[in-house]
């Protein structure tokens, strides 16, 4: 059983890992559309692609519109409790399956 309680514990740490790259680039991309990003730049447009299609949900429940874009904030957030719930329910998990302590 040791077997499953470690893979569900890389599993976690391997989620948490792109969970953390991916606010990264949250952020990267909310700073870079304060200012005027030429569009056919291919950094601007990696950014784009890979926001985008989390975001535009975000935006379309939002039932106000502001000045400001705070669809950023709310993934950063749904992102930070992705990490503290269910990374650490799966490690704990893994470590339960091992019989060890936390």
């Amino acid at each position: 059983m040791f077997i499953i309680g470690n893979f569900l514990i890389a599993i976690a740490n391997i989620l948490d890992i792109i969970l953390t790259i991916y606010s990264f680039i949250v952020i990267i991309a909310a700073v870079i559309s304060w200012v005027n990003p030429d569009p056919y730049n291919p950094i601007v447009r990696f950014l784009y692609r890979v926001t985008e299609p989390l975001l535009r949900p975000i935006r379309k429940l939002l039932p106000f519109r502001l000045p400001v874009d705070i669809s950023p904030l709310i993934l950063l957030l749904i992102i930070y409790f992705l990490q503290k719930f269910l990374i650490t329910s799966l490690v704990e998990l893994g470590y339960r399956i091992k019989g060890g302590i936390l």
